[in-house]
């Protein structure tokens, strides 16, 4: 199977004018584009000029704004042999502490930016290294041949939701592996007509909105993570503007259009009728947001079986399950008190399936103790094997031997095969256990955001569960941290969340945190990052609703 390298090299010899690439600005309006040639060409220039200041198997840091440039930079490293590292660009100036440690872990011998990050960036974050813009043109087909599919192609930097972050190797091989897979999973061919806002240095807008595209030789049309967050209703008024059949977010994107929508209505003349892959993944899938997504959308012809649900982590590349195209999502109603005890059996608490083991892969449900096999409806921890899976963590053999030893992935996170469907309920280090029962953090934050409607404005992402030594009884207590606006009933709010979360799942919580919007710890892609929540709650707090944001 050939890698993004060699497909890119492919279209440009045969599709030199073909446009692969569209980006649009916060209105809608396409500000720059590129085709196969072009991009081809530029990133062989930027090549070039990489190869005289690092060597093939060097790391050099992608620090970009939303935009295309990114795109040549990462296939200019692809083209020189050196291993790519996509950082989040700096946000008002400020350097994120993040991308701090990943400078430090990858030890990249240069940084590829374009000006107006230079200029923001270079002092804060990196003014030992040279800084290149990407730039030039280089014409005919390069000398070297395909790339060993065990070489890094580069460096996807876990988001650092449950500790900090690890430089997971995507090899050329791996990459192609997983091109293909979603391929197959997604029924992708050349028409597939993609849409696109999920940051570039993540492994969901490089891999699934970007190398998937040229993979398939068909249109990517791009916008930036902001536009999306400022207008959510562009996002499904792009898909039927360019007649796109796939298109996808987390589960949190899903749920702004609908409240975007009922806001206002749904856009005049949009027509949805085209939209046949409407994936969503990357953090828990709420059955909620999937129904009210299906009936919100319907009159602007949205089939509900294009909705599909996935599951995937960068330590496999990106995809490991998805549903079939068309059937849409399969939910199992189970038992909360069952769950709690590793076992899914029938009862009032929906979870929504992450779809089905795909062709070139081996799913396994294991106890994470002993790595005995589970059987059909028991929790377990999910293990992967496949070309796909990535070979390991940059310069950390002992969080490699520990993830990746044994000859498959140990995902550390937890869930159930029925009927050759994949569950996912948790995170192994994110479970709670209270007097041995076990919680799921993703459960209760469900429960606390259906508490009471001023948390729902905030959005889907604005709640975070996690536990505390219980020095009393043993075992932990249970903290819920919530955003809400600053004209809410806090005395009210809490006392339905308590509540609420005491009826469906016999817990009395510690204590009820209400915050101001926003203050909340995320990844890159939006997820919470409940470990560091729980760190600001232990070393002093969150700010109030109305607090000034600091820094």
């Amino acid at each position: 199977m050939a890698g993004p390298r060699e497909v890119l090299r492919r279209r440009a010899r045969e599709t030199p004018d073909r446009r692969a690439y569209v980006f649009l600005d916060e209105h809608g309006a396409e500000v720059d584009a590129l085709t196969d040639g072009e991009l081809h060409a530029r990133a062989r220039g930027t090549a070039v000029r990489l190869t005289a200041h690092a060597r093939p198997g060097d790391r050099a840091l992608l620090v970009f704004a939303p935009g295309l440039e990114f795109l040549v930079a990462f296939f200019a490293c692809l083209e020189a042999g050196v291993i790519a590292v996509p950082v989040a660009p700096p946000r008002r100036g400020h350097v994120q502490d993040a991308t701090r440690r990943i400078v430090a872990d990858a030890d990249p011998a240069l940084v590829l930016a374009d000006a107006a990050t230079t200029t923001a960036a270079r002092a804060a974050l990196a003014p030992h290294l040279r800084w290149l813009r990407v730039g030039g043109v280089a014409a005919g087909p390069p000398d070297d041949g395909p790339a060993d599919p065990a070489t890094p192609a580069f460096l996807q930097y876990t988001s650092g939701s449950t500790a900090a972050p690890k430089g997971v190797v995507v090899t050329h091989g791996a990459l192609a592996a997983n091109q293909e897979m979603i391929r197959r999973a997604f029924g992708h061919d050349a028409t597939s007509t993609f849409v696109g806002w999920a940051p570039l240095f993540h492994d969901q807008g490089l891999i699934g909105n970007v190398l998937q595209p040229l993979h398939l030789g068909t249109l990517a049309v791009l916008m930036a993570p902001s536009t999306f967050i400022r207008r959510p209703l562009l996002w499904p008024e792009t898909v039927s503007r360019y007649r796109a059949r796939t298109s996808g977010g987390p589960d949190f994107a899903f749920a702004a259009c609908v409240a975007a929508a009922r806001r206002t209505g749904l856009p005049e003349g949009l027509d949805l009728s085209c939209w046949t892959v409407a994936f969503d993944g990357a953090e828990p899938l709420r059955p909620s947001t999937l129904r009210d997504f299906a009936t919100t959308f319907a009159p602007a012809g949205l089939d509900p079986g294009a909705l599909y649900p996935c599951y995937g982590l960068a330590e496999a590349t990106l995809l490991v399950t998805g549903s079939r195209p068309g059937r849409g999502p399969r939910f199992l109603d189970v038992d909360p008190d069952a769950l709690a005890r590793g076992r899914l059996r029938p009862g009032t608490r929906t979870l929504v399936g992450s779809g089905e083991v795909l062709p070139g892969e081996e799913v396994r449900i294991v106890d994470p103790d002993t790595g005995a096999p589970c059987a059909d409806g028991e929790v377990g921890e999910i293990r992967v094997a496949g070309g796909h899976v990535t070979a390991g963590y940059w310069r950390n053999p002992t969080a490699t031997a520990a993830t990746f030893g044994g000859g498959e992935l140990r995902t550390g996170d937890l869930g159930a095969l029925v009927d050759g469907e994949l569950y996912v309920v948790g995170r192994r280090s994110d479970v709670v256990v209270v007097r041995g029962r076990n919680h799921h953090p993703g459960d209760l934050e469900a429960t606390v955001l259906g508490a009471h409607p001023a948390l729902a404005p905030c959005g889907p992402a604005t709640t975070a569960a996690f536990g505390l030594p219980d020095d009393e009884g043993g075992g932990e207590r249970v903290v819920v941290v919530g955003e809400v606006r600053d004209d809410a009933d806090r005395d009210g709010i809490a006392g339905a969340v308590r509540a609420a979360v005491l009826r469906e799942h016999d817990l009395a919580l510690a204590a009820v945190v209400l915050t101001r919007p926003g203050a909340l710890p995320r990844t890159s892609s939006g997820k919470i990052r409940r470990r560091a929540a729980r760190e600001m709650h232990l070393a002093g707090g969150f700010p109030a609703p109305g607090a000034a944001p600091s820094g």
